[in-house]
């Protein structure tokens, strides 16, 4: 009897040294979902970019496009904020364009230098944009006709960790000291 309470215990006392211990975040976890976050788009200074291009940074997505009238400046607002408080050195921003015909480079550049110059525009084929937004579960509609028309679309907030895993998703109007946090557990 003794020798089974003392392999109770030895059982207990090495699972209590597991380094497996869960972190808390305050986004949705969201990593056995297993998105591929990988794409192949071109930003706004004419450079192909693709997911691994960030190897080594936390980096945001979020998708929207330069016509929005409200939820996207909104919250690139709120991401310039998070970035000014984050070490710019690991952590990146990436706005992806659900509007490729409209949303050439150079008007991505003019619109993303109104929030911060560090922020990365990404544009492309209207194929490629929408495979991104398939991978990333983001729905997109084209609502209207001819040049008045605009994007029905999602509004999360995704969080990719160092490695390119694709790990948190944050609803629109989400408390940006959740995801500052957050963004600061991943770097550490």
């Amino acid at each position: 009897m003794k020798k089974f309470l003392y392999l109770i215990l030895l059982a207990l006392l090495l699972c209590s040294c597991s380094d497996d211990e869960k972190i808390n975040f305050h986004g949705s976890d969201i990593t056995k979902a297993k998105i591929n976050g990988n794409f192949n788009l071109i930003d706004q200074n004419g450079i192909e970019r693709e997911l691994s291009d960030f190897n080594g940074d936390v980096v945001a997505i979020f998708f929207g496009f330069t016509n929005c009238p409200d939820v996207c400046p909104t919250t690139l607002i709120e991401l310039k904020e998070i970035y000014k408080k984050i070490d710019s050195g690991k952590f990146q921003v990436l706005f992806v364009t659900l509007d490729p015909e409209r949303d050439s480079k150079e008007v991505l550049k003019e619109y993303l230098s109104s929030f911060d110059k560090a922020f990365i525009g990404l544009t492309g084929s209207s194929e490629n944009i929408v495979k991104m937004a398939q991978q990333y579960k983001v729905y997109r509609e084209k609502v209207g006709e001819g040049e008045r028309y605009t994007i029905d679309h999602g509004s999360a907030i995704y969080l990719i960790d160092q490695l390119g895993a694709v790990r948190l998703r944050y609803p629109y109007g989400f408390k940006i000291e959740g995801i500052i946090e957050d963004i600061r557990k991943l770097i550490d």
